[in-house]
C-alpha cells in the first residue's frame, strides 16, 4: 500500500484530491467490494483516519512536519487508545491518567481494544488530567512503543478479521515530554473522543456497502439463475443503491463541515442487515466456502461493535420525531 500511494490517501498534503475523508471512504469501499475482506478495510480506513482526524485536525505545525510525511510513506503508524478494560470509553468510568511533573507527563493506567495496536509504533493516549468540581478533564498524548513502562499486550484475535487486530496497554509510570500533548483544549473528551466516534461510523457506511457490493456479486454467481432469483436479486441490487447512496451523501457532508448525519448512518446498518440476512436464506449451504463463512462472520462481529451507544443514537432519532409533532 506505501508503495502505490494508498497509504497517503485522507491525509493533508500536496495532493488537494486525496485530502479528504471521502477520498479514504472510496478506497475502503473499493477495498471491501473488490475483495470481501471487511477487517483489510477496516485496517485501512482506521489507520488512515486516526492520522487525518488526531494528528492533521488537532496536532501543532511541529508535530504535523514530523508525524504525518512518516505516516503517509508507510514509515510509521498511529493507533488510538480510548477504550479501558470493563469501562468502554465512557467518560465518567475511564481511569487512565497523566499527570504533569515539571516538564512532563506521567500516564498511568490501562487501555483496551486498540484498533491496528499490534503493529502500532505510536499510541495517541486519551488520559485525565484534571478533575474540576467532580468532572474529569482529558488531554491526548503522543506515546511512542518504545516508551519505558509501556507494556503491550496482544488481545485473543478475531481470525475473521484479520488483518485488523487488537492490543491492550497498560502504562506504569509512562513518562513523555510536555510537548508530546496533542491539542490545547481544555477537555479532549468532547473535542475529539465524542466526534471521532460519529465520524468513524459514519465513514465506514463505505466499508458496509463495498462489502455488500461484493457479497451480492458472489451469491449471484452461486444460485441457480431463475425468474425467482432474479427478482429477488434486482430487489437486493436497489436496497444496495440506496445504502451506496446514503453512505456517499453522510462522508460528503463530512467533507462540508455538516455535523455527522445519525440518520443516514442508521439507515445503512438497516439495509445492510435485513440484505445480509436475505442472501443468507438465498444461497444454498453448500454454495458456503470457507471465505464467504468468514466474511459474514466478520460482518458480524462489526455489527455489533460499541452496540450500546449506537441503540441510544437509534432511540435519539425515534423520540426526536415525536418532538417534532404538532401539539
Amino acid at each position: 500500500m506505501a508503495q502505490a500511494g494508498l497509504l497517503e490517501i485522507g491525509l493533508p498534503g500536496d495532493d488537494v484530491a486525496l485530502d479528504s475523508y471521502g477520498a479514504i471512504a472510496q478506497a475502503e469501499q473499493a477495498i471491501a467490494a473488490a475483495t470481501g475482506e471487511l477487517g483489510l478495510a477496516t485496517a485501512f480506513a482506521g489507520r488512515q483516519l486516526i492520522a487525518r482526524f488526531f494528528i492533521g485536525g488537532f496536532a501543532d505545525a511541529a508535530q504535523r512536519g514530523e508525524l504525518l510525511p512518516r505516516i503517509a510513506a508507510g514509515r510509521g503508524w498511529a493507533a488510538v487508545a480510548i477504550s479501558e478494560p470493563g469501562a468502554g470509553a465512557h467518560p465518567k468510568h475511564l481511569q487512565t491518567t497523566a499527570e504533569l511533573q515539571g516538564d512532563a507527563y506521567v500516564i498511568n493506567g490501562r487501555k483496551a481494544w486498540i484498533t491496528n495496536g499490534p503493529v502500532a509504533d505510536l499510541f495517541l493516549v486519551l488520559a485525565i488530567t484534571d478533575i474540576d468540581q467532580g468532572r474529569k478533564r482529558y488531554g491526548l498524548f503522543q506515546v511512542p512503543r518504545d516508551t519505558a513502562g509501556l507494556t503491550l499486550t496482544p488481545m485473543p484475535s478475531l481470525d475473521v478479521l484479520k488483518p485488523a487486530s487488537h492490543c491492550e496497554l497498560s502504562f506504569v509510570n509512562c513518562t513523555v515530554p510536555a510537548s508530546a500533548r496533542i491539542g490545547t483544549l481544555p477537555d479532549a473528551y468532547p473535542a475529539m473522543a465524542l466526534p471521532f466516534r460519529d465520524i468513524e461510523d459514519t465513514v465506514a457506511t463505505a466499508t458496509t456497502v463495498g462489502f455488500l457490493d461484493w457479497l451480492l456479486h458472489t451469491v449471484a454467481a452461486r444460485v441457480e439463475r431463475s425468474e425467482d432469483h432474479a427478482l429477488t436479486l434486482g430487489r437486493l441490487a436497489g436496497l444496495l443503491s440506496l445504502a451506496q447512496a446514503a453512505s456517499a451523501a453522510a462522508v460528503r457532508a463530512l467533507d462540508s463541515g455538516e455535523p455527522p448525519n445519525g440518520a443516514r448512518v442508521i439507515g445503512v446498518r438497516s439495509l445492510a442487515r435485513n440484505l445480509v440476512d436475505e442472501v443468507r436464506a438465498l444461497l444454498p449451504p453448500d454454495r458456503i466456502d470457507d471465505q464467504l463463512t468468514r466474511s459474514l462472520a466478520a460482518f458480524d462481529v462489526l455489527a455489533s461493535v460499541a452496540r450500546e451507544p449506537r441503540k441510544q443514537r437509534q432511540i435519539a432519532l425515534g423520540q426526536s420525531l415525536w418532538s417534532n409533532q404538532k401539539q
